[in-house]
């Protein structure tokens, strides 16, 4: 049973990379993923040139140079979402998933076919992303950027990376809880677009605020601000940070097994 189970999510992993290529709502949220990226960080690298000379000039009198390659994530992070949370969800929209469980009884291994398929693309389109980001905003900042081994570079690049396939994890972790592609975009974009950063500036609840996922996952991205601002202090350093969103990325994904494991196909 074992093997049969791992022969299963084989066959799934497969047939998910073969629709994932083949379909094109998915091709395009993975490319608008990496133009966004890389267009926002050089616009924002452009608008932070001279900084160092002039600071007032940008409105930073602290500016990051990490900070204009990186805060454009946040905004590609949505297109991996979307593309996650399609992923997962539209078996529910269409039908389709009976006729997938069907083919695929062990749910287990139809769970994790399609958590492999879309972890493996996530890590090679989120490193594509993450890369192209760093380079167009040092393009952006010109003399004022940074090389890729400066301090603290690495460190924002792999976290920036680990950010960009976790959150999408969570979401498709959320779909499968909710059973459905529109209930977990309802769910979480607001989260992401306005709800977690908004809720981090309140002062009455930035204590419990720190550890939603964003907040606690951009930290190692050099986005919230300077450590010695109380307004963005957080309780935690930058990788404590990236484990608290692999926690709340494995509880979405035990979720959403749970769920697709005892209920109904629809």
């Amino acid at each position: 049973m074992p093997g049969r189970a791992g022969g299963a999510a084989v066959n799934v992993f497969l047939a998910e990379l073969t629709k994932i290529r083949t379909v094109r709502s998915t091709a395009w949220c993975l490319a608008a993923a990496v133009a966004v990226a890389g267009v926002v960080a050089a616009l924002i690298g452009r608008s932070f040139r001279g900084w160092r000379e002039d600071p007032g000039s940008a409105g930073q009198p602290d500016a990051d140079p990490l900070f204009a390659s990186f805060y454009g994530l946040t905004l590609a992070q949505l297109a991996l979402v979307v593309f996650a949370i399609l992923v997962m969800g539209s078996e529910y929209s269409t039908g389709t998933i009976r006729l997938s469980l069907a083919a695929t009884p062990h749910r287990g291994a139809f769970f994790a076919g399609k958590l492999l398929a879309v972890t493996a693309v996530l890590a090679v389109v989120s490193l594509l992303a993450v890369l192209v980001a760093f380079a167009a905003g040092q393009w952006g900042l010109g003399p004022d950027s940074v090389g890729w081994g400066a301090p603290g570079v690495p460190r924002a690049i792999a976290g920036s990376w680990l950010y960009l396939v976790l959150v999408p994890l969570l979401a498709l972790g959320l779909t499968a809880l909710l059973r459905g592609p529109a209930r977990a975009m309802g769910a979480l974009l607001p989260l992401l677009l306005l709800g977690s950063q908004g809720a981090g500036n309140i002062p009455a609840i930035r204590g419990w605020a720190q550890y939603l996922p964003d907040q606690a996952g951009t930290f190692i991205m050099h986005l919230a601000g300077p450590p010695e601002d109380p307004v963005f202090a957080r309780d935690y350093g930058p990788w404590t940070g990236t484990a608290i969103l692999a926690a709340w990325t494995a509880a979405a994904l035990g979720a959403g097994y749970l769920t697709l494991r005892r209920k109904d196909a629809v």
